[in-house]
């Protein structure tokens, strides 16, 4: 499906708010915060020249998230990044003065981060974010999720020391009961998605996902003309396109919000014109991006800023996997998880579709943007997609330097 934005508010200025949280100084203060993590580096920006060729499009790049903070996801840079700015704000009102986050490791910020406790709901990689930044702050944290969350994500959060909570039914679920229990316990909810009257701590989550925006833009050659992004509750396309849109105004590329159709919240908030809970039905293979009911906040920068909405069936995600997986020409292989390819999949059902190819202007001058979301955060699940073993999956991504 294939939808052009007719919201009233398309095109308008992001609200003031909004504007702050997504914009070049906020990314510099992420940046600021990401020093103070011992296993920053980077992430590679990869040139897909056969691919783009074969698309007939001028350039692809696609921003390699498998490799960040030893998580394997772009994840890692907003739950982690909420929990650190929030006690720093918490030691500010113990000490009675400012504090920098160079003063995250002193013995007053650790005295005062030891007395918190941070919960989330996750599908996988935001526990483990937020799970990271409390083992680094020395805080507690609680993660809840639904049975459909496998036993290697869930031994990947709680090796930084969290404590799970397993709760029936969907991701949607564990969200409310994880609202639930933490306003029971007053523990601190760091969520990626938002709900009226819980908007700035996913809008901190949000801002954290500017630093790979930020850091692709540096490397690219030339501006993109096109974006693809795909949406679970919304908060990595609204921090994108939010941020994109700020940095070059009325010259900002093409941006497509690309859903799976299993789990199309933001695909039908969009057609709707207003926040939309989809029904539960059969699960998509993009687990990370499985969710029913929009972020609020992501919704309220998306309207201003997504151009297309789309999405894209099992068929198409497995086949990005495996078109990454196994490259054409001298395109470099990337390991995507089932939901990291699903921009590329947006993509290449895009530019496989004459009217929506038109409609775009994908065309031989088309300079593209993606971002590859995780890894193989599932090591077996992602062997059995791309028809590998999981040991060539490990020693794939150990010769490549992977660290998740």
């Amino acid at each position: 499906m294939f939808l052009l934005n007719s919201h009233p508010d398309y095109n308008r200025p992001l609200d003031i708010v909004d504007a702050e949280t997504l914009g070049e100084s906020a990314a510099k203060t992420v940046e600021r915060f990401l020093v103070h993590r011992g296993n920053h580096v980077e992430t590679p920006l990869h040139a897909l020249p056969a691919l783009a060729e074969g698309l007939g499009l001028g350039a692809i790049h696609i921003k390699d998230e498998g490799h960040r903070l030893g998580l394997g996801s772009f994840k890692a840079l907003g739950g982690a990044y909420a929990v650190m700015r929030l006690v720093l704000e918490e030691a500010e009102r113990h000490l009675g003065r400012p504090v920098d986050v160079a003063e995250l490791q002193s013995r007053a910020v650790r005295d005062v981060a030891a007395g918190m406790t941070f919960a989330c709901a996750t599908d996988g990689n935001h526990g483990r974010s937020v799970a990271q930044g409390a083992e680094l702050v020395g805080a507690r944290a609680v993660i809840f999720v639904h049975g459909g969350v496998s036993a290697a994500r869930v031994a990947a959060i709680a090796r930084f020391g969290a404590e799970i909570i397993r709760v029936d039914g969907t991701y949607d679920d564990t969200v409310a009961e994880a609202a639930r229990v933490a306003t029971e316990k007053d523990w601190t909810i760091v969520s990626d998605t938002s709900w009226p009257g819980y908007e700035r701590i996913p809008g901190l989550v949000m801002q954290g996902y500017t630093a790979m925006v930020r850091e692709a833009l540096r490397r690219l050659p030339e501006p993109p003309t096109h974006v693809f992004v795909q949406a679970g509750v919304g908060g990595v396309a609204a921090a994108v396109s939010g941020y994109l849109a700020l940095a070059f105004g009325d010259r900002r590329p093409t941006f497509t919000v690309v859903d799976p159709m299993r789990a199309a919240c933001i695909f039908e908030t969009a057609r709707a014109g207003r926040p939309v809970k989809v029904p539960h039905g059969e699960p998509t293979v993009m687990a990370m991006l499985e969710c029913y009911d929009p972020s609020l906040v992501a919704w309220r920068v998306l309207k201003h800023m997504a151009d297309v909405f789309m999405t894209v069936d099992e068929e198409d995600a497995i086949a990005a996997m495996n078109r990454l997986a196994r490259p054409l020409g001298q395109d470099p292989a990337v390991v995507a998880g089932e939901s990291g390819g699903a921009g590329l999949a947006g993509l290449i059902k895009a530019a496989s579709t004459p009217d929506i190819r038109a409609a775009l202007g994908l065309d031989k001058d088309a300079r593209v943007l993606l971002f590859n979301t995780e890894g193989a955060t599932d090591p077996e699940r992602y062997a059995e997609l791309v028809g590998m073993t999981p040991a060539e999956v490990t020693n794939d991504r150990r010769a490549r330097g992977a660290t998740a």
